[in-house]
């Protein structure tokens, strides 16, 4: 008892250190935070307000680290989570890693095996990244690491640090070569890097016949034809349309909708291709589902959504599986995988050419069941591919709305970044703040204002 009064007292006094340092500092990059913005800045107001607003939120989350004096000695171990990557093993606070990630938070705040046990498996990043990306949850301070630079980044990107993200797209730029422009470019495209786009794109302009006659050029042609044909067309356009294009928050340039259901022009991103990471299907599942009925594969194909059974899912868009296919309330399988949140699944069926404007009985999309549900990744991923952030359901409701009526503050943070309108009144006139506030969501309401 006394060794846990004394670890407990260490936690809390380190978490006033941390607290206070961070109060006296401000919010810190470890790079110039105006000059990321402005190269990350499209020129757009609606824009520019909405980085505000996120900037606002996330400076505020230094009062997140309060959240660990209330552990005291009767939090036991629940307080803490160990983070297991490979043969690396890192104790953190669980409330520190919810208030930095949303896909923490998402992880913690659901009934999960991780929100239940003590232990989180972080398979897709090696153990000194992850030790990186902990200081950085930690301290908000992003170091100079130009050996695993990549490698930081796309971490960021995976587990929604923006700003750690920006300042190693910066580090990432300032080592392309013609060896490795290539694979920058393809990174930058993957990951929505719109500096480092920029930068990559300049530089094989700059050095396009060495670059094309690279090995690396050869394999990404083969390996990832999709994104050697946008990098082509990048790097044919004059030099101000290439500009304007890498300086934008989304995949590529942003489109207009000139129909929005508030009577503006609505800025959101393009499609972009998703890519599925899940193994392709074995032969022998795809000869088994190859014999179903046009009715029974689209059946099957929205219960794998559902449930999320990747192996199954795969087989059925392997053998023709129409991902079009409803339930008897309109939904389709991407829309259920989005109320679940499977990502992958989601992620899938885009590639399989699910319909991400869909509609079901009640006039939602899957960003409004996403949203609803609070399935942060999930909705980036649907706006990235050009899901509506203003479209209204049946009482006029917007995924904004039901962010937040649910208090989601990571899932209307994105919505922001995509456009949605704040002002949006559903059809009772009431506007997303109005909803944050009847359900007393605070910060909610903060950053809607």
């Amino acid at each position: 008892m006394f060794c846990r009064s004394i670890t407990w007292f260490t936690c809390v006094f380190m978490a006033v250190v941390i607290a206070s340092d961070y109060n006296d500092r401000g919010f810190i990059t470890g790079c110039d935070p105006e000059v990321t913005v402005d190269q990350l800045r499209t020129g757009s107001p609606e824009l520019s307000t909405t980085t505000e607003r996120a900037q606002k939120v996330e400076g505020s989350t230094a009062a997140d680290l309060a959240t660990l004096l209330d552990a005291g000695d009767g939090a036991g171990d629940g307080a803490v989570v160990t983070l297991v990557a490979g043969d690396t093993r890192l104790v953190a606070h669980r409330a520190v890693l919810a208030a930095r990630s949303p896909v923490f938070q998402e992880m913690f705040q659901h009934d999960t095996l991780e929100a239940s046990g003590g232990r989180v498996v972080i398979p897709d990043v090696e153990g000194p990244v992850l030790r990186h990306l902990l200081s950085y949850m930690y301290t908000l301070q992003a170091p100079q690491l130009p050996s695993v630079a990549p490698q930081v980044l796309v971490a960021a990107d995976s587990y929604g640090l923006p700003h750690l993200k920006a300042a190693f797209e910066q580090q990432v730029a300032a080592q392309l070569s013609v060896e490795n422009a290539v694979a920058t470019a393809l990174l930058a495209l993957r990951h929505s890097c719109p500096v480092l786009k920029q930068a990559a794109v300049t530089f094989i302009k700059a050095h396009t016949l060495q670059v094309v006659m690279t090995q690396a050029w050869a394999d990404a042609a083969v390996r990832h034809p999709h994104y050697v044909v946008e990098l082509t067309r990048l790097i044919a356009e004059p030099p101000a349309q290439t500009s304007t294009a890498a300086t934008t928050e989304s995949r590529s340039a942003p489109i207009t909708r000139p129909h929005s259901d508030y009577g503006q022009a609505a800025v959101t991103a393009p499609p972009h291709v998703a890519t599925c990471h899940t193994p392709p299907p074995d032969d022998a599942t795809v000869r088994q589902m190859r014999n179903l009925s046009r009715e029974e594969k689209g059946r099957r194909l929205i219960e794998a959504a559902q449930e999320g059974k990747m192996k199954e899912l795969r087989a059925l868009l392997a053998v023709g599986a129409d991902v079009g296919a409803m339930d008897g309330d309109r939904r389709t399988a991407l829309q259920w995988a989005a109320w679940e949140g499977h990502l992958e699944a989601a992620r899938c069926l885009l590639e399989g050419g699910a319909e991400v404007a869909a509609r079901n009985v009640r006039q939602n999309t899957p960003l409004h069941s996403a949203a609803t549900a609070g399935h942060t990744a999930v909705v980036r991923l649907l706006v990235r591919s050009s899901a509506d952030a203003n479209a209204k359901n049946l009482w006029g409701w917007t995924p904004l709305h039901w962010a937040a009526y649910k208090g989601h503050l990571q899932v209307a943070t994105v919505l922001l970044e995509f456009g949605a309108n704040t002002e949006a009144r559903d059809d009772e006139g009431n506007t997303p703040r109005q909803h944050a506030r009847k359900n007393n969501h605070q910060r909610l309401v903060q950053l809607l204002t």
